[in-house]
């Protein structure tokens, strides 16, 4: 896994989306078209490191990423669409989505093969030859004193790799489709890779998986850069998983004044929602779960988990928890008290954006932007975070909400609610992260082998602390959110919260 690495995707990803934020912060429409063409020529150019085979090659990779960075479309490779092209569009301070979300810029596909078992050139030739032995269809042979294997007949099974005695056989694996939980990576005609959009849930594993930089998100940065240099009351929502991502040690005090330097009137925390979830799913498990009336229940917190249960498993529908998730609980109470103000939600996850979007829940939340791509907003406006400390943190949530950022926090938050609410039932917790575990866990629930669970599912490995739009490796986030966590004044949420209390 590459996350957390800075890498040379890192780094053009990030530079996007600083030109990008300058633009939005710019806020000049006479200028907007010549200043968006400039920018390919500014990242890419005779001075800059070599990213490509020629610079050409990476200057039409850049200009597809701006796109998808100024919330635009790619543009098709069978007919002439200029660079620009719908940014009319685009060029506004309010919610601007249209998915796909998740999308292979085919220009910097590697056309990686999908799956092949290769012999390298670590081969000995050895007179035991087991590869060979052990090939169910005669498909491994020696050639000039090593072995070779025929792909017209081999089949995939991996034996040969398991018992060649030098690992002297490679498996090679398109890594965007090695990520991906719900095979939602496809070939196209000349075997580039594309994402079938029936099955992605936008998780944004196969984004950060993939070597090339190929896979990219749509951004809502220009659009709220631009509306925080028009002044307009824009209020943040932060989840927990933002500790550690912008340094070792950038407080919530450091955060949050930073935030309201970059133009927001005001900074909470998601995690204050988390609270008002963790109460109502503890008991909710206790009313419809114990007493028999549902089998088990699932949570709903994470988009991708939630949208793949959705698609692949429709008849469990009702086992999801109808509870808002942490994002739009927050930003509901937020938008009570400011009704004015437009809400940005600030964390780890790429599907949020979609979840934002989403007719079907009205979810109060404006803008959702990644903490990769808020970084480049502090770099867009030259935000130092440690020049910026403000006179309090957050407001006070428990540490079972911000628990919920790690894989199986949200099941342990609701648990340890319905053991302090009720005493004497016994919870059965379950837990799954990566949709690959996802997806086995909701068959065994559907066969009907999760009866009078609680089943947590993450579709990222890790939790959101791992999610695609993170800064920092998973370990290190981990152990930062835990001493969050440890650090809260208080552990669990009230029995009868039903709502936020915004000071």
């Amino acid at each position: 896994m590459m996350r957390g690495l800075h890498t040379p995707v890192r780094a053009i990803r990030r530079r996007v989306f600083k030109e990008v934020a300058e633009l939005g912060f710019k806020a000049d429409a006479d200028t907007l078209l010549a200043d968006m063409e400039a920018i390919p020529y500014a990242i890419v150019n005779e001075d800059a490191e070599k990213y490509r085979e020629s610079v050409y090659r990476a200057r039409a990779i850049v200009r597809e990423r701006l796109r998808l960075a100024m919330g635009l479309s790619l543009r098709p490779e069978n007919k002439p669409v200029h660079l620009t092209a719908g940014v009319e569009a685009s060029n506004i301070s309010e919610k601007y989505y249209e998915p796909p979300l998740m999308q292979v810029v085919p220009s910097a596909c590697e056309s990686c093969e999908e799956n092949k078992y290769e012999v390298s050139n670590i081969c000995k030739g050895c007179l035991a030859h087991p590869c060979q032995e052990v090939c169910p269809r005669d498909a491994i042979s020696m050639v000039n004193g090593r072995s070779y294997i025929d792909q017209d007949k081999c089949i995939k099974c991996g034996k040969c790799k398991s018992v060649c005695p030098y690992d002297a056989i490679a498996k090679k694996e398109r890594p965007c489709q090695k990520a991906c939980g719900v095979n939602a990576i496809k070939s196209d005609k000349v075997g580039r890779a594309y994402i079938d959009p029936e099955k992605c849930v936008s998780c944004g594993m196969c984004m950060v998986s993939c070597p090339f930089g190929a896979i990219s998100d749509k951004s809502q940065i220009f659009q709220l850069a631009r509306a925080l240099s028009e002044g307009e009351n824009i209020i943040a929502e932060i989840a927990p998983a933002f500790v550690g991502q912008f340094g070792d040690n950038i407080t919530p005090r450091n955060i949050k004044a930073a935030l309201r330097e970059l133009g927001f009137s005001e900074v909470y925390e998601v995690a204050l929602g988390a609270d008002i979830g963790a109460v109502a799913e503890a008991h909710h498990y206790v009313e419809k779960v114990v007493t028999g009336e549902l089998p088990f229940l699932l949570t709903s917190c994470c988009p991708s988990w939630a949208v793949m249960a959705k698609k692949f498993f429709p008849d469990l529908i009702d086992q999801i928890s109808q509870e808002l998730t942490p994002m739009v609980a927050t930003a509901r109470t937020i938008k009570q008290k400011h009704p004015d103000a437009k809400v940005v939600f600030i964390g780890p996850c790429a599907a949020k954006k979609l979840e934002a979007s989403r007719r079907s829940v009205r979810s109060d939340v404006d803008f959702v932007i990644t903490f990769e791509e808020l970084q480049a907003m502090f770099d867009a406006k030259e935000i130092d975070l440690t020049e910026y400390e403000a006179e309090s943190s957050f407001h006070d949530a428990t540490g079972a909400g911000r628990g919920y950022g790690c894989a199986g926090g949200v099941a342990e938050a609701i648990e340890k609610c319905i053991n302090e609410y009720y005493p004497d039932v016994q919870v059965n917790i379950e837990h799954a992260e990566g949709l690959a575990e996802c997806k086995k866990i909701l068959t065994l629930a559907k066969a009907g082998k999760m009866n009078g669970c609680l089943i947590e599912g993450m579709g990222c490995p890790g939790g959101c602390i791992a999610g695609a739009g993170t800064n920092i490796p998973l370990p290190k986030a981990k152990k930062n959110l835990a001493a969050f966590v440890k650090n809260s004044s208080k552990s669990i949420p009230a029995k009868e919260l039903e709502e936020i209390e915004l000071d």
